[in-house]
């Protein structure tokens, strides 16, 4: 039997160990990892000397990339956490603390960011001053700092007191016993013990993406006037569910509360496309709650970001330890809506109110209400609460002490027990989460029991309810259609000159909902409808390619005959609602307003677009549509350098290859969808190389400003340029 054990655990993500010298290595580490290992039996739990608690890693090898297809590939918080905690490697007098220091092995960029990123896992803003800057007052931010010194145990300990970082090059480092690991490319690596050794890849390649470790299935959700939708009620260490969240519909608008691991994969069981989110309410920043944030930074908007400023401090540091961006950054991503604690904010009709949580990173708790008959109707979100329980023994009159004031306790058992229509809770339990029992007497209409690794226990399902994945409670009923609101702002926006009536026109036809995995249009096929996607995704699939579309795409519009036949396959990827306009309608109707010429002319363009992996995914036909207006074309001559004269455009190439060449060597090969000079462009840098046009080509080019406010563009630029530099 060979010395070294290698398991493929999921994409991305292998197992490697040592049995003789005791070394399990997780290589590589995205969001719910842990779970994966679990889900393998790579995870158990077992007794020991009386004591309970679970096997596992004992070594992280990191990616060198620290974002993959648009996911972070390095979320190192829960696998340290498990060690630590789960199997007991920092517990005191534990017989799994033997003194030795988990690994985390990787390229020291990639070491350092999560050695950085981990510590803002723990404690968030970890200073007075921090707290200040982030808008608390002195005194706040001293109360603030007791609390944390209490739940960290009287010290805040750096990363480096409980793990032992090895950095990997091209030679061969020990890990320890003699086991060694060297670099054999980006993101390939050679790990030998004796004379045995093993291979790992943790690229992904362009059609992969990491996965979640539990099925959901699909759900067919109506646009409500006021709801909630449960999308979440596991933990960190819950196989089978999403961590705890939720979603508000108001108005038919769509608000998440936290953005966890696989986030996406929950929004599209939900035929929720992510350009229909208008925003985000932010509890705190640990990873069940966060690691989806960069799923939310690839839409075709500035999605809307709530929450109070010490969250949203905490929340920057972390995402910019990880990235290695300003932590300004953050606003060119989202849309930021700082929330004044303890104070009811009125979103558009939907009021809001944040209050400060105890925890040990800064966490708001949120109620969401809105008038309706006889009064309010109101939720409740209480995730990553404390129990009462141990916020009594943290209570202390010494100032000079860790600890909470009594009166900060009451003000928090207050809150806790304020009744709502509808409240959900975290019954985690333990030192940092909520029990059940603290909402006993609680005089709510409806007790959610969530945050949890297992089933309700007969004495929680007493006290709470639960919420299966994708069950609804409705609010306030919904008398008004939602989907034809959408479709006359769909219609509206796409043919601005045209009249309301004839868009009324185009809007009185069925609304038809499509099965998941069903085809809507078959390449080759004739078709008789032209469909407007109200709600869900379809995918374009054409030559084994693949793009996803979203809400407001138009299907089968295409120009000419009539009778023409579909060139592409359009599939449903879950529960999809369409307009069927009939195509003779929609065609006659253009040409009837003129309008058909310009609409073939920006169609070309949009499909164009469509089908590049810059702009193909996860934007809108109201965002297509308006960049097409603003693409230029350009052309090259065979054999040439491409010279790059305006440095704040990005270029794509609509025909022919071009070459990428440094110190005259070929590095990259750019066909057609390909694009380039986004370190200029976006970044500031010189210019990667030189471009040398391999045959007659022509270009698109578009100003950076018309895509700075993309974020799903920017971050695929961002992507990319780290790529590039690696190169």
């Amino acid at each position: 039997m060979s010395a070294i054990r290698k398991v493929d655990v999921t994409q991305g993500v292998y197992w490697v160990e040592i049995a003789e010298v005791n070394l399990k290595i997780l290589c590589g580490c995205p969001a719910d990892s842990v779970k994966h290992l679990m889900k393998r039996g790579l995870i158990l739990t077992v007794e020991e000397k009386g004591a309970v608690y679970e096997t596992g890693p004992n070594a992280i090898l990191l990616s060198d990339a620290m974002v993959q297809n648009g996911n972070f590939s390095n979320l190192a918080e829960f696998p340290v956490l498990q060690m630590l905690y789960k199997q007991g490697m920092i517990i005191p007098n534990h017989p799994n603390n033997t003194g030795a220091k988990p690994f985390i092995i990787g390229a020291k960029s990639q070491v350092d960011a999560q050695m950085e990123y981990i510590y803002r896992g723990n404690y968030g803003l970890r200073t007075i001053e921090e707290l200040m800057e982030a808008g608390a007052t002195k005194s706040e931010a001293q109360e603030m700092m007791r609390m944390k010194l209490k739940f960290a145990f009287g010290s805040i300990r750096t990363t480096d007191e409980l793990l032992n970082p090895v950095i990997v090059n091209s030679d061969a480092v020990e890990i320890r016993d003699g086991v060694k690991i060297k670099r054999l490319g980006v993101n390939k690596f050679e790990i030998t013990y004796k004379e045995n050794s093993v291979q790992v890849d943790l690229d992904l390649n362009e059609s992969e993406s990491y996965e979640a470790p539990y099925p959901l299935g699909f759900y067919n959700i109506s646009r409500e006037y006021f709801s909630v939708i449960h999308s979440g009620q596991g933990d960190g260490w819950n196989v089978n569910d999403p961590c705890m969240s939720s979603i508000i519909m108001f108005q038919g608008k769509i608000y998440l509360i936290d953005a966890g691991p696989n986030v996406l994969h929950s929004l599209s069981a939900l035929g929720i496309s992510i350009n229909e989110i208008e925003g985000l309410f932010h509890t705190h920043s640990h990873d069940d709650h966060f690691a989806g944030i960069t799923s939310l930074m690839q839409s075709d908007h500035r999605i809307k970001y709530f929450s109070s400023s010490l969250v949203r401090a905490s929340v920057m540091k972390k995402l910019s330890a990880l990235l290695g961006f300003d932590e300004d950054a953050f606003f060119d991503f989202f849309d930021v809506h700082d929330l004044e604690l303890n104070e009811w904010v009125d979103i558009e009709g939907l009021e809001v109110k944040a209050t400060f949580s105890p925890h040990p990173v800064e966490t708001n708790i949120f109620v969401f209400r809105t008038m309706w008959k006889n009064g309010y109707r109101t939720y409740a979100h209480l995730a990553d609460i404390s129990s009462l329980e141990v916020l009594k023994k943290m209570v202390t009159d010494d100032e000079k002490q860790p600890g909470i004031t009594a009166a900060f306790y009451s003000q928090v058992e207050n809150e806790y027990l304020k009744p709502a229509d509808i409240k959900k809770i975290d019954a985690g339990g333990g030192m940092i989460h909520g029990q059940s029992e603290n909402f006993k007497n609680d005089l709510s209409g409806k007790i959610i029991l969530a945050h949890t690794s297992d089933g309700l226990t007969t004495k929680q399902k007493a006290i709470g309810s639960g919420a299966p994945f994708g069950m609804v409670d409705r609010l306030i009923p919904d008398y008004q259609d939602f989907k034809m609101r959408m479709a006359y702002y769909y219609l509206s926006n796409y043919f601005p000159a045209m009249p309301s009536h004839t868009i009324r026109t185009l809007m009185n036809n069925e609304v038809i909902t499509f099965n998941p995995e069903t085809i809507l249009l078959k390449e080759g096929q004739v078709h008789e409808n032209v469909y407007l996607v109200l709600a869900g995704n379809v995918e374009m699939i054409q030559h084994s390619q693949k793009r996803m579309l979203s809400a407001g795409a138009y299907i089968g519009e295409m120009f000419g005959d009539a009778q023409m036949n579909t060139r592409e396959t359009f599939r449903a990827v879950n529960f999809v609602q369409a307009l069927q306009i009939p195509r003779q309608l929609y065609i006659e109707t253009i040409k009837k307003h003129n309008l058909y010429g310009e609409i073939e002319r920006l169609g070309l363009r949009r499909e164009f677009l469509q089908k590049t992996w810059l702009f193909g995914e996860a934007i809108s036909n109201q965002v297509h549509q308006s960049l097409a207006k603003k693409l230029t074309l350009a052309g090259a001559m065979e054999n040439e350098i491409f010279e790059v004269n305006e440095k704040n455009r990005i270029y794509l190439i609509k025909k022919g290859t071009i070459e990428r060449k440094i110190d005259g060597k070929v590095v990259e090969t750019l066909r057609v969808g390909d694009f380039f000079n986004e370190e200029q462009a976006l970044f500031n840098g010189t210019q990667i190389g030189h471009y040398f046009t391999y045959e007659h080509s022509a270009l698109f080019s578009i100003d950076i400003n018309e895509l700075k406010n993309i974020p799903v563009v920017r971050w695929k630029l961002f992507e990319t340029n780290e790529k590039r530099k690696r190169l």
